[in-house]
């Protein structure tokens, strides 16, 4: 059903919602009140303290720490001293999941789609579901979509880095 994603819908395991955030629309509202609207092409599931290529597998730091809030925050970090990356935390409290968003209609590169955004390090640890300036909609689509193994992680080993956890359209 079109509209707001509620806190509900991010609660779920990393391997529903990544691919299930492909098609909705992603909306953030300037300063000047005006809303931009973006429809996700691409996602990539990272899911727990087990997967090699999650954050989380290093332990619970300061960083990391919004991953372990429950579902529909955003974890928002820096990388290459340059690029922030959008990431949308899931499943239950104290199991740490996220869902880096790769793409929109408009870009593609998870770095590209946050500075298009204006994400920033304000945004760590937004609440989609009640955020007066950044929330996903539902558009009713059910798009067919591709499976891929993940980005830039080979640090994590053969197994995690060929999981088929990356979801585009």
């Amino acid at each position: 059903m079109p509209g707001r994603l509620n806190k509900h819908y991010f609660t779920r395991d990393v391997l529903e919602v990544a691919p299930g955030l492909l098609a909705k629309v992603i909306v953030v509202k300037g300063n000047d009140n005006q809303e931009r609207r973006f429809v996700i092409t691409e996602t990539e599931a990272y899911r727990g303290s087990e997967d090699l290529a999650c954050h989380a597998s290093k332990g619970r730091t300061l960083r990391t720490e919004v991953m372990y809030s429950e579902g529909g925050r955003l974890y928002v970090y820096f990388v290459y001293g340059m690029y922030w990356m959008l990431n949308i935390v899931t499943g239950a409290e104290d199991d740490p999941q996220a869902v880096l968003i790769r793409g929109l209609d408009a870009c593609s590169g998870p770095g590209r789609v946050a500075r298009l955004l204006g994400i920033d390090r304000s945004f760590y640890g937004e609440d989609l579901s009640t955020s007066g300036r950044i929330w996903i909609e539902d558009t009713g689509d059910l798009p067919v979509y591709r499976t891929g193994p993940r980005i830039g992680i080979s640090y994590a080993g053969e197994h995690w880095k060929n999981k088929p956890w990356r979801y585009y359209l």
